[in-house]
């Protein structure tokens, strides 16, 4: 069972609800969670790593749309659903009290945190 994380952060929500925020809008939930989250571990970790997650996505996608039709093929066809089920798995896994690690940006947040 994940310990559920529901003190209030510096925001003013419980932690859960709030690393689960922090990816509501992509990197950029992330980034306003970050600058505004000051002393929850948790909450840090889940903002950071949909910084680095979802930046790394949308990097992606725009590296793929320079290719001409296929770049954009592959980005509706991988891209949109891949990250919009990992959108939803790490909303669900924060909200859950979980610290779950994505492959590659998991750990570099969780170190930096």
């Amino acid at each position: 069972m994940s310990p559920q994380h529901t003190e209030k952060t510096s925001i003013g929500l419980d932690a859960n609800l709030t690393a689960a925020l922090s990816y509501l809008l992509g990197f950029v939930s992330g980034i306003v969670v970050l600058v505004l989250e000051k002393d929850n571990r948790f909450v840090r970790f889940h903002a950071l790593q949909s910084v680095l997650a979802f930046g790394a996505i949308t990097l992606l996608w725009v590296l793929l749309n320079a290719v001409p039709f296929l770049g954009f093929v592959l980005g509706v066809l991988i891209i949109i659903p891949g990250s919009a089920v990992v959108w939803l798995l790490m909303m669900f896994k924060a909200y859950q009290g979980e610290e779950f690690k994505l492959p590659i940006v998991g750990p570099i947040a969780a170190e930096r945190i």
